[in-house]
């Protein structure tokens, strides 16, 4: 999980180009019943494990107070620009000790960086230490093995001042006995003065089955369904069992 992408260091100055906070509004409106209804009382306070950017927290943080955390100094650096009223905490989700409880716990898209049942179990023990007896998770991976499609997309933006990012990100599992998808990125960015850098990732990100995730869901202590969102993801809502 902590392979050091560009994209997420020397690279995530341009990040809010790439996935601005508008691209999340639809999303966030979606979900945001969800979040609110997956404790037991209407959440006050909120953890968000592998928080990026914090253009998903944009939104949510006029409904429930978000502490963010992430693995990347430089991805936090750009939520704080855009959230500075949010407190903001560099960490492991596999490992993350904070020594206090929130009303909800949020794992985003960031959970696809746990590529094997062993870090899976290790961030939801993370998400259990977390959440109080009562409390919500809510977890979003882009992909469990029912759902998995390979696909291409496109886009970018400009700015004002001649920045650019363009982009296309493919979807593809190369193997699928081995529980990896791979996304392969192929990035132009341009500065202001007009250079442009081309830039090649591949991220690899684990691809489980549904079964499985609401499986290791109640071994971490946590009551769980799930249901499809209109972009044909799972979500997975859980609830803290009292222990």
């Amino acid at each position: 999980m902590s392979a050091p992408f560009r994209m997420y260091t020397d690279l995530a100055v341009w990040w809010p180009l790439l996935s601005p906070p508008s691209a999340y509004a639809e999303e966030v409106a979606e979900l945001l019943p969800t979040l609110l209804g997956a404790p037991d009382a209407v959440p006050g306070t909120m953890l968000e494990l592998g928080s990026g950017g914090g253009s998903f927290a944009f939104h949510v943080k006029a409904h429930v107070r978000p502490t963010l955390s992430d693995l990347s100094p430089a991805m936090l650096a750009v939520s704080r620009a855009l959230n500075p009223e949010c407190e903001h905490l560099e960490g492991d989700m596999r490992s993350m000790a904070l020594g206090r409880v929130f009303d909800l716990v949020l794992i985003h898209d960031a959970i696809v960086f746990a590529t094997t049942p062993a870090d899976v179990r290790a961030a939801l023990a993370t998400a259990a230490r977390h959440c109080r007896t009562g409390g919500g998770l809510v977890l979003i991976p882009d992909f469990v093995t029912e759902t998995f499609e390979a696909d291409e997309n496109s886009g970018g933006s400009t700015m004002p001042d001649g920045r650019a990012l363009r982009y296309t990100e493919r979807k593809q599992d190369q193997d699928p006995a081995d529980a990896i998808y791979e996304t392969v990125y192929d990035f132009v960015v341009r500065d202001a003065g007009g250079r442009e850098e081309a830039v090649h990732e591949v991220h690899r990100h684990g691809l489980f089955p549904r079964a499985s995730w609401l499986a290791w869901l109640g071994r971490a202590g946590f009551d769980a369904t799930s249901r499809p969102d209109p972009w044909g993801r799972d979500v997975f809502i859980a609830r803290k069992r009292a222990t």
